[in-house]
């Protein structure tokens, strides 16, 4: 049946104009992997805490040198690649999260560039997959869905074959570059660091048969979900910044070695059901030899999946310098504000209507709002604070309002 089911897919696929012929390769032999049931379950007793020597703490990694010269050519060796980002369906966008403005009219790549570009001052592309529609198990594009529905970029472990298929990773390797530094565009801090209640979901690092693994929660049984989210026994998880030796890539994926987890995706697009099949760039830390995790502060992961994040970002809470999102010190609690914004916030263009502009929450502690809620402009927020519109009232905080460790359920409140 599994043979039948790729025979048909393989034909269909074959007569797509839209893709190269090694992106329908790379789609097929990911199907093919995932009809045979290749897909790798994890058996719960092996998996162990990793220990220092595997997942090394920050500060006792060697200092760079003080020598700028020596910096630079440390740079010299260094390609950083940028992961687009997801398509951001959740926050309502049509594109890649990476082209949302973040502050002062800047976008996540303009931030981007502008930190590589301090850099250089200071020392001197993904495929396309087509997404399968579940019941006849064949390319959505085939049956008529040519726009961009039918199609969905593989997971960002795609990232190694994409560098070989397009010519980059012998171009850098030409270059004299010997590593790579990949890392999501939209995590403005910038591989694995200590895991709060907010990450319960994250993948995590694992000692597995004697080699360092990702684990992500797709891979966990059931029964053992909830102990995956502890944060006692899995202490850290992955952030996606990975530093890749290029040498290593190229070795791995002309002997085709890199044979990620495969991360099963159902979706529901336009009412029909459909089959995604991604993998994680991190998953691959098993397939290269002596490979290690590095702990680093909670200061240097600053991911934006929601509007809840993106207001913590576009506030004071944090400054702008060459690029680099930092704390702002006047901040004294160690702990980021926690933030909940109600489903009239949940898409970018909403969130972004609703203020005139972000307001202070330097001294915030906490914020939930729900409701029709408008703010106006210069306003603070300090300690608690709940804003509630009621069911068909708009709620208007005026300009200039400081409140604190208040509920506010109307304008009498105000």
């Amino acid at each position: 049946m599994a043979d039948e089911k790729l025979a048909k897919l393989r034909e269909a696929v074959a007569g797509l104009s839209q893709i190269s012929d090694s992106e329908k390769s790379g789609f097929i032999s990911l199907v093919a992997r995932y009809l045979s049931g290749e897909e790798e379950h994890v058996e719960w007793a092996k998996i162990h805490t990793p220990t220092d020597e595997v997942v090394v703490p920050y500060d006792t990694l060697e200092a760079p040198p003080e020598d700028l010269e020596e910096t630079k050519k440390l740079l010299n060796k260094l390609a950083v690649l940028k992961l687009n980002g997801g398509l951001g369906t959740t926050m309502g966008c049509t594109g890649p999260k990476s082209v949302i403005e973040v502050r002062n009219g800047f976008t996540f790549l303009d931030l981007i560039v502008i930190q590589i570009e301090s850099l250089n001052k200071k020392y001197g592309s993904n495929s396309q997959y087509p997404r399968v529609v579940a019941d006849e198990f064949l390319p959505w594009p085939s049956k008529g869905k040519t726009c961009k529905d039918g199609w969905y970029p593989p997971g960002h472990g795609d990232i190694f074959p994409s560098l070989m298929n397009s010519g980059k990773l012998d171009l850098l390797l030409s270059q004299g570059k010997e590593y790579v530094f990949i890392a999501n565009s939209d995590n403005l801090g910038a591989i694995v660091t200590p895991k709060t209640l907010a990450d319960v979901k994250g993948g995590t690092l694992i000692s597995y048969e004697d080699k360092v693994q990702l684990l992500e929660i797709a891979q966990v049984p059931d029964a053992h979900v909830n102990e995956f989210k502890s944060i006692e026994k899995f202490k850290i998880f992955n952030t996606n910044n990975l530093w890749v030796n290029l040498k290593a890539i190229k070795r791995l994926v002309e002997a085709d070695a890199l044979k990620m987890e495969i991360i099963p995706n159902p979706k529901e697009v336009d009412g029909v059901k459909v089959l995604q099949l991604e993998t994680a760039a991190g998953a691959a830390i098993r397939f290269f030899d002596h490979a290690i995790g590095i702990n680093v502060p909670r200061s240097r992961f600053l991911p934006v999946k929601a509007t809840s994040d993106l207001q913590l970002v576009q506030s004071d809470l944090y400054t702008l310098v060459d690029g680099f999102v930092t704390r702002n010190p006047a901040r004294t609690n160690p702990s980021n504000p926690s933030i909940e914004l109600g489903p009239e916030f949940k898409k970018v263009g909403c969130f972004l209507g609703r203020f005139k502009s972000i307001p202070s929450i330097v001294e915030l502690d906490t914020l939930k709002v729900s409701g029709d809620v408008w703010f106006g402009s210069s306003i603070t927020l300090k300690g608690k604070v709940t804003i509630t519109a009621q069911p068909g009232v708009k709620l208007e905080i005026p300009d200039g309002a400081v409140i604190e460790n208040k509920d506010i359920n109307g304008p009498e409140d105000l």
